[in-house]
């Protein structure tokens, strides 16, 4: 992926030197990090999980951090993707006459407090609607690669798109919508509306894609690949595989792997967003 002279974004929230201790939450801590461990690798929606009972929150210490070369340039990395989708999203939304806001992307290390609750580092990158914020420790591209097998600069810009296409969803009233929706229902049920919400930002995902590359020739051979890698090695299906040994499609949150590759290919072949409808 050409990105490295691309423009650095400005809403990025470094706390990558910022440690949390304790916290007034039901349960204790260490019950919080199991179950959210356990809805990152067996595909619970992380938006559920940290819907957390609060206290008076966890004491925050700022300890000095010194990054690496490499981790410091997947920082400007991520910096520069989330700056792409930043000017393709005001493009989309300009074009139809609405403005767009545009969320933050928090940088962490370990575990990070956030408006849906004290978040770990094992549940991987997710976005919190009460703020308007996306969380990820850059560690999880580590994992994304030597855990799945899904290695590659554009299956890293994969994943931050999808969690910017969920702040497509809560700025246009889907994501919303659904949850309403999911009120009432049989887990099952509401199991189904949150893979649709999910495999839409795969296809929000894809659809950056097309207008990053078409606007800016983003892209270089294998980078589509790569994206359609990652997008595969995050399925239910596949995941629940691997943590359990077999598959329970009616817990499914996120999609399968051919669904989430098949959506994606969507977004990033039509570049349309009315394409992206997946409550159809």
């Amino acid at each position: 992926m050409r990105w490295r002279h691309g423009r650095r974004s400005s809403n990025i929230d470094d706390r990558r030197g910022k440690r949390l201790r304790g916290g007034a939450f039901k349960g204790g801590i260490g019950t919080i990090i199991i179950v959210l461990a356990l809805g990152y690798f067996l595909g619970i929606d992380p938006q559920v999980l940290l819907q957390l009972q609060q206290g008076s929150g966890p004491a925050i210490s700022q300890e000095a951090y010194n990054p690496s070369p490499e981790e410091q340039q997947l920082a400007d990395f991520v910096s520069v993707v989330l700056a792409d989708t930043e000017d393709t999203w005001n493009t989309i939304f300009s074009s139809s006459g609405k403005n767009y806001r545009e969320p933050v992307l928090v940088m962490f290390s370990g575990s990070v407090q956030s408006a849906c609750g004290m978040a770990s580092a094992a549940i991987g990158p997710f976005y919190c609607p009460a703020d308007s914020k996306v969380y990820i420790d850059l560690s999880f591209f580590d994992d994304l690669k030597r855990r799945h097998g899904a290695p590659g600069d554009f299956a890293q810009a994969y994943v931050i798109a999808h969690e910017v296409g969920h702040h497509i969803q809560n700025l246009l009233g889907i994501s919303g919508k659904v949850r309403s929706a999911q009120h009432g229902l049989g887990k099952v049920e509401a199991n189904e509306l949150s893979v649709q919400l999910e495999l839409q930002a795969d296809c929000f995902a894809g659809l950056w894609g097309n207008h990053a590359d078409r606007s800016r020739q983003v892209l270089e051979q294998g980078d589509i690949e790569e994206a359609l890698n990652a997008a595969s090695a995050i399925g239910d299906d596949r995941l629940q595989q691997e943590a359990q040994g077999y598959v329970v499609p009616d817990s499914f949150t996120h999609g399968t792997s051919g669904q989430r590759v098949r959506w994606f290919r969507k977004g990033i072949e039509s570049g349309d967003i009315n394409a992206c409808n997946t409550f159809e």
